[in-house]
Parts: structure tokens; sequence; C-alpha cells
């Protein structure tokens, strides 16, 4: 079963447990209205406020870091498209006659790039193409160095060429770290576990009341279960339906120009 469905089906049964939970919690409370007849405990606002804000703030915490990190994410990929661009153009800096090869390695490394990261559910096939990056990167260093090593390459190419290469290598390693920085996976059960307890003081407070109140139950849980689900599938921005591969567009203008 693949992230996407996985994370659709938690939603679904987050969305069915909190429906159960307001319906236990309303048993509970019509149970001790008739069992002491004077009404819901005294005093439970507090636990429930207590309850309430604390589910506040974690929703805010997890939605606001998967966001930071879904910007941080896209940011990185114009990031590598433009040190590979900057990288690419100082090559006119190098001896003619090395520089064809170069540019061909270097299509071939920003094809490589392409698609590093499209399948990221395989890790194994992720990894190895991580692996062909390296190696393509090696190369393009040899030859890079080699020729600016030359005695007819002015000193402050050298400079340049190096910073450039560097750049554009370091910024893999910040991409694959990138995809790497999540929250501890407990992190969404407690969330998960606190949207189904506000359910259950929901169901608990509203007990007094008759009839029961489908739109409130219904709109309660489908607000709860839908932040929760967005706010995974944007943690996970290149696993679910929710998707960064927009940002990849810097990369194939990219490609397009270096034809």
């Amino acid at each position: 079963m693949g992230f996407a469905s996985q994370v659709v089906l938690f939603s679904l049964g987050l969305f069915a447990g909190i429906l159960l939970f307001v319906e236990l919690g309303r048993r509970v409370g019509i149970a001790h209205l008739a069992r002491e007849g004077r009404g819901l405990t005294k005093g439970a606002e507090a636990a429930e406020g207590a309850v309430f804000g604390l589910l506040a703030l974690l929703i805010a915490f997890t939605f606001f870091g998967a966001a930071s990190r879904f910007d941080d994410r896209r940011r990185l990929v114009a990031d590598e498209a433009n040190a590979i661009g900057t990288a690419y153009l100082r090559l006119d800096l190098l001896p003619a006659d090395a520089q064809p090869e170069l540019r061909a390695l270097f299509r071939r490394y920003l094809e490589a790039r392409l698609v590093t990261y499209r399948n990221v559910e395989d890790r194994v096939a992720t990894a190895a193409r991580l692996g062909s990056d390296a190696a393509l990167q090696r190369q393009i260093w040899l030859k890079a160095v080699s020729a600016c090593k030359r005695v007819e390459t002015p000193g402050p190419a050298m400079t340049l060429m190096v910073t450039s290469l560097t750049e554009m290598f370091d910024i893999t390693d910040t991409r694959v770290a990138a995809t790497r920085n999540h929250p501890p996976r407990v992190v969404y059960w407690l969330l998960g576990s606190l949207c189904l307890i506000a359910g259950l003081l929901v169901g608990y407070a509203t007990s007094r009341n008759p009839d029961r109140s489908w739109l409130h139950m219904f709109v309660f849980a489908t607000i709860l279960s839908l932040t929760v689900y967005v706010t995974i599938e944007i943690e996970y921005p290149r696993m679910g339906l929710i998707r960064v591969d927009s940002a990849d567009q810097a990369l194939v203008d990219l490609r397009d120009q270096l034809r």
C-alpha cells in the first residue's frame, strides 16, 4: 500500500474515531445525568479548556512546521538550479578544448538530478540514484580541477570554478537532509489521540441536549481529520497527493537552456 493510501486511510479512521468518541462521550454524559440527577460534573470546563488548548497548540505547531519545511524544500530546488546554472556559465573561464566534455557531464548531471526524487517511496532506487549523482559529481570535479590546473587557465578562474562546484555539490547534501527532516511519528499519534479525547469531551458536554446535532458532530470530525491529513501530506511532499514536484520546473527550465 502506497503512502498516499495510508494517509487517506489514517484520516478516514480518525474521522470515524472522532465520531465514535463523540457518541461515547454523549452516552457517558447521559448515564451520569440519569445516575446523579444533578447535571454534569462541575468544574469540567477547566479540563476541557486545557485539552482543547493543547490540541490547538499541537495543531499549530505541526502545521506551521510542516508548511515551513515544505517551503524550504521548494526553495532548495530553486537554489540548486541557480547553483548548477552559475557553475555551467563559469565553464567559459576554462580552456576551450576542456569545455565540451564538461558541458556534456553537466547536462547528464542535471538529467540525473531531475529523476533523483521521482519516487522516494522506493528507498533502494533513490539511494542508487543518489550514488549515481555522487559519481557524476566526482567526474565533474576531476575534469574541472584538471582544466583549472593548466597553465593557460587564469588563477581567478580556478577560484570561481571551485567555488561554484562546491556550492553545486553541497546543495545536494542539504536537499537529502531536508527530505529526512521530520518530527517524530509519535507527534502525529499524540495529535490523533488528542483529537479523539476532544471528541469524547464534546460528546460529554453536549449530552445535556435531548437530541444529537449531527451537523456539529460531522463538522467537528471533518475539520480535525482534514487538518491532520493536510499536515501529514505537506510534511511528506514527495510521497502523497500534495506534492512539491512543481518546484522541479526550475531544473526543467535550466535543462532546456543548456541544450
